[in-house]
């Protein structure tokens, strides 16, 4: 295993984690119907080393909560890792499967809740409780300067964790703050119904990770 496929045990909740009653009862309620799925907290992948963290949501049922990588699955991840890719933070074939190869580079990515939620909806209490994961992660990075967060709960909970205000610091698609020395980017997230409605283009996705690489070079 290369150091951008090493997960953070230290930085990650356990496979049975307890923090949160209704996705530990979600989580059961999978293993049953997904035999042979990871089924648990997904863990962060890639280059903890790197200077981009990407914070998606949460897991998809189908995607990462059966395969164990964030964004590997579903739709979502075909957009999010052809743009990785094209902007020199991937390399190699992703084939939607935890053993394809992919590699990282200079970027690590999360979600902001680490198990799977019904219906794709995290509730307050359960985001908050797994910030603690995310301040972490981002602590634990020590070359940090770029983050990009997919989607207004992932922008929230990652300027809670930098210990700023969302009220002071609000989401917009390809909005771009600075909160303590660190260039927060904004997308909507890649997820199949923006794309499908046209609220997020493969374009404007593009552009966000342009933006993030003429920043870090």
């Amino acid at each position: 295993m290369t150091r951008a496929e090493t997960v953070i045990p230290a930085l990650e909740p356990g496979r049975d984690c307890p923090l949160c009653p209704r996705l530990v009862a979600f989580r059961a309620e999978a293993r049953r119907r997904i035999p042979g799925g990871h089924n648990a907290p997904v863990p962060s992948f890639g280059d903890r080393e790197g200077r981009l963290l990407v914070v998606g949501l949460a897991p998809g049922l189908q995607g990462a909560n059966r395969t164990g990588r964030p964004f590997t699955g579903d739709y979502a991840g075909d957009l999010l890792y052809a743009t990785l890719t094209e902007f020199g933070f991937a390399n190699g074939r992703f084939d939607a499967r935890i053993d394809d190869g992919l590699v990282l580079t200079d970027c690590f990515l999360t979600n902001a809740v680490r198990c799977v939620p019904p219906a794709n909806k995290p509730v307050g209490e359960e985001i908050g409780t797994c910030r603690n994961f995310l301040a972490a992660t981002l602590t634990a990075m020590p070359r940090l300067e770029a983050v990009v967060a997919l989607g207004r709960i992932a922008h929230e909970s990652t300027v809670r964790a930098l210990g700023a205000s969302p009220s002071r610091v609000p989401f917009g698609h390809a909005a771009e703050h600075e909160i303590g020395g660190i260039r927060l980017y904004d997308s909507y997230h890649c997820s199949r119904y923006n794309t499908n409605t046209g609220r997020l283009t493969p374009d404007m996705f593009r552009a966000v990770f342009r933006a993030v690489r003429a920043r870090l070079g």
